[in-house]
Formats: C-alpha cells, structure tokens, sequence
C-alpha cells in the first residue's frame, strides 16, 4: 500500500485530541490513585512522603522544590555538606518551590510535585500522538500506538513472575528505567515526561520542516522554532537536551550515507535537498548551543559538578534485558522500519535510524548509557504500528493481540503502588514524631545550615528542613563510601571525642541528630559530649547543636 505521508488530511482531527485528552486525563488520573491511598491511611502515627516507589529520588525532588521555597534559583544540592557554586538544572522543580509558603510547606510542595506530574503526563501523552500521526494515518493504530508507548512494557513481569528479578544483576527494565517505556515517567519522575514531550515536539517540528523545505527562506524560522523546542527539552532535563542532539546526528549520518550509496548505484540523489536539511540543523542549534555548552563546561571545571557525573552511574544492564524489555515487539520493529525506509519521504528515514543505532546508544562507553535510549520506545512503537497498519486485514493482525502481553508490568506497577501504601512503615511513611523533629530545624532555619545524621534520616530531612547533610542520595552525596563507616563510627561507643569533633569540624556540622536510625548505628549516647548542646528532644528524637 502507497501512502503519502505529511498531508494535512493526515494530522491529528479534533474528534482524536478530545481522545487523546480524555485518555490522557484517565491514564494519570489512575496513576494518581495510590498516592491518595497513601494519604488516607497515613493516620495520627505515620506521615506520608509522598511517594510509593523510588522514595529516595522523590524525597529529592521535594529537597529541590524547598531550596526554591527558601530562596534559591540555581540548584545546590541538600545531599552533601561540600561546597556547590550553584548549576542550572533542575529548575521547573525550584520555580514550582517558589509556590509554596509556610505553614504546611512539605504538603504543599507534594501537592504541587503531583499536579506537575499529572500536567507533565497529559503533555507527554499529547506530544506522543503527534509524533505517531506524522507516520501513522490509521486512526485506529495511531490509539493502539499511543496506549503502547504510555501504558506498554517489556516481558520483565515474566522474571517477576518466576522469581528472576535480579537476573543477571539486574532488575528488569520495566521496573526501574524511564527512558526505556512510558509509564515510569508518568508514574514517577515528571521531569522526564516533561523533557520528552518537548523532545516529541520539537523532532516532529524538525521533519515536518523537512518534507516542506523548498521555500528556503523559511528555513531559519523553522529551524529556530524546533531550536526553542529543543532548549525546553534541555531545562527539563539536560541530557535529554543531549539526546535530541544525538538523534539528529544520526539522522544526518543515516541520511548521508543512504544517499552516498544512492550515488554508488547511480540512482538518483538529491544533494540540494541535504544540504538544506544541514542548513536547518545548524539554525535548529543557535539556541541551544549555549545551553548545552554551558552544561558540557560546568561538568567538567565545576569540582562538584564533576563529582556528581563522576558518581552518577546508569550503565545498561546485560543486553539479554533489552531483549526481554523489546523482543516481543522487534518483529513488528522489523518488518515497520523495512516499510518507512523503503519510503520517498525523507522524513520516514529518522524513526529507522533511532532504532538501529540503538545498540550503539545502549552501550556507548559512557557512564550514563541508559538516558541516550531516552524516547527510542517511542520509535519502536511507529515502526510496529506501521506494520500493523500496512498490513491491515491480512493475518499479521491477529498478532497485534501479542503486545497485549506489554501491558502486565504496568499493572505490576500498580497494583505494587497500592500495596506499598496499604500498611504504613519506612521508607513510603515517617513517624509522626520524626517529622515533627524535621520540622523544629525547619522552623528555626538559616541558610547554609548542616546537620549529621544516618543515611536514611538524611535522605527524608532535606525535604521538611532546607538544611545540608553529608549522606542521604547516593549520586549527589559526595564521598559518600568514606563517608559512611566514619558516620557509623560517630554514633558507636568506641570511638574517641576528638574523632568526632574532627568530623564535625570538617564537614562544617551545625547540628547532630539522634534518632532511631541513628541509634541503630551504635550506643553512644550524645547527651554526655560537652560539645554539644540539646537543642530538641522528644522521645526517641533528639537534636543536639554543635558548641563553637
């Protein structure tokens, strides 16, 4: 079957958006649904982070938002006690912490985390069915494509299933990568959905520029419109800023070659064309070139910048995984990338080549390979619904009803999130009386405060309290495997007062905290040092300020 790909016929109808909104709204809606459980079981005793799954990252993120509350614009880390000049990352969470006044800070920081969640998944789930309608003309197959890449998953739920999880060293990816499916970021992490529906938009702008580039002196304003796009996806999420670089680079590579062996054949090739396409890239990449050049020299002259990327370690598991996370669709993958390659639009070329330069991006010898696949389900998910839809009445539409089987992980996901919640204890909950501990730092707060604490303590503090801690989120704690048997050694009986003070006076500690995670670590008793001074005590919870 010819189709013609482009044509205004082909864009998405009022009667689909109203859809897609409508799917959007229940799709985040539903995953909305265990965070209110959480609160409603949280009770007098326990109090409710916020989050069901990826706690420490959640507590992180509130950690942001409040250094936005109490002032700050560029991001300084609460994880460590070393000192930060201030990078520009992270800022949609320090705007959405400017929102929020006392009293009740941390409910509302929450509050505000979740509605950017949901936001940041209806846009995603919108710029997702833009992007399929550029290929896809099938009403039917554009919805299946979308419910896919938002709701889909591997056959990960199948090493749950036969008790595998940990399989060859890791988990599968269904269950802990975003950039590898959908739902994670809706679920969890919305700075990834909001940095891949400007992702989705902006290369979708790219290749509708591309299929109407005779009018060259349009080429400017195109390109400076996807540009802007582009420098979104870059304050969203800088690597994902990267990745769209990454994706037009191998498109013009991918584009260049095809029409080089067009030139050995002794086809008919289209220079002109190209080099208009390179035109556009380079009037794509004015904007953010400054942005990413920023972010590429801060890594690598800022000394904790380059700590933090140096300790930020997201290799990708063994390459059985991506088989099992990919394999029941790489058939469709297949026979769909053979169809939109054989195409005459050049646009059709860009999904094909995302996919088969995935390997490549995969295992790339950098420490942070997983993020390049940033948004490759996506193109996987056009290929096969290209498949599925130029095939449409033969048999190979009985096998659409195989990618049901995406699907259990995401209900795993689920039902995982409402089980989590149903029974207060550590790490989705904290006790009532912790937290109001938290809150005596937070209401006598002073900038550049520093408080030790046990690594547990120190990953939920930062997120009622703006203060600093040595320990508490493993890539931004700074030396944190030196630093955590010395920490051990500070609450255990053992060890000497001069050590401690030494520590304390080396970190620039302001205040100790005892409690039961710390009282786990050894049987000192602080309230016997004479260089210290009791600040708080209720119960098991105690904060001692450090003598000067």
């Amino acid at each position: 079957m010819t189709r013609t790909y482009f044509l205004l016929k082909t864009r998405p109808s009022k009667s689909e958006r109203r859809w897609v909104i409508v799917f959007a709204i229940v799709v985040m809606v539903t995953s909305t649904a265990p965070y209110l459980l959480g609160y409603a079981v949280q009770g007098l005793d326990w109090h409710f982070t916020g989050f069901v799954f990826s706690v420490e990252d959640g507590n992180s993120y509130i950690g942001k938002m409040l250094s936005g509350t109490v002032g700050d614009w560029l991001f300084r880390t609460p994880y460590t006690t070393f000192p930060q000049r201030g990078f520009l990352i992270f800022l949609p969470y320090i705007l959405l912490g400017k929102l929020a006044t006392p009293p009740g800070v941390h409910e509302q920081l929450v509050a505000l985390f979740h509605l950017f969640r949901v936001g940041s998944g209806i846009l995603v789930i919108l710029a997702t069915y833009e992007f399929l309608s550029i290929f896809i003309q099938n009403v039917r197959y554009r919805r299946f494509g979308l419910i896919l890449a938002s709701l889909g998953g591997g056959l990960g739920w199948l090493l749950m299933l036969f008790n595998a999880n940990g399989l060859l060293g890791s988990l599968p990816l269904d269950f802990y990568s975003p950039e590898s499916f959908g739902f994670l970021s809706l679920y969890i992490y919305p700075h990834y959905a909001l940095a891949r529906a400007f992702l989705l938009w902006g290369l979708a702008e790219y290749l509708k520029a591309i299929a109407t580039l005779d009018n060259i002196s349009s080429i400017p304003g195109k390109g400076m419109k996807v540009g802007f796009l582009w420098v979104l996806t870059g304050i969203a999420q800088p690597l994902t800023a990267l990745v769209f670089g990454i994706i037009i680079t191998i498109y013009l590579i991918t584009i260049t070659a095809w029409q080089g062996w067009l030139l050995i054949r002794r086809e008919y090739t289209q220079w002109p064309k190209l080099r208009k396409i390179a035109k556009l890239t380079l009037w794509a990449g004015f904007l953010p070139a400054p942005f990413l050049s920023y972010t590429i020299i801060a890594s690598r002259i800022d000394p904790f910048l380059k700590m933090w990327v140096g300790r930020s370690y997201l290799y990708s598991p063994h390459p059985f995984h991506y088989l099992i996370a990919y394999g029941l669709i790489l058939p469709f993958t297949i026979l769909g990338g053979k169809i939109l390659w054989r195409a005459s639009n050049w646009a059709t070329k860009l999904p094909v080549a995302w996919a088969l330069f995935l390997p490549l991006l995969a295992y790339i010898p950098v420490n942070f390979q997983r993020r390049l696949l940033e948004g490759i389900w996506v193109a996987l998910i056009v290929l096969a619904m290209e498949a599925l839809e130029s095939r449409e009445g033969s048999r190979i539409n009985h096998s659409e009803m195989l990618l049901i089987f995406t699907f259990p992980s995401t209900i795993l996901l689920l039902l995982g999130g409402f089980t989590m919640v149903q029974h207060p204890s550590e790490p989705q909950f904290r006790s009532t009386a912790e937290v109001t501990a938290f809150d005596q730092l937070a209401n006598n707060w002073s900038r550049n405060v520093s408080v030790l604490c046990s690594y547990d303590t120190g990953n939920s503090l930062p997120a009622w309290a703006p203060v600093f801690v040595p320990l508490g989120h493993n890539p931004e704690s700074v030396g944190m495997n030196n630093l955590m048997p010395r920490v051990k050694a500070f609450y255990q009986t053992k060890t000497q007062n001069s050590e401690r003070m030494e520590l304390l006076a080396e970190l620039g500690i302001d205040y100790v905290y005892w409690g039961p995670n710390e009282r786990a670590l050894g049987q000192w008793d602080p309230t016997s040092a004479s260089f210290l001074e009791t600040f708080y005590q209720n119960g098991n919870y105690s904060i001692f300020a450090v003598k000067r």
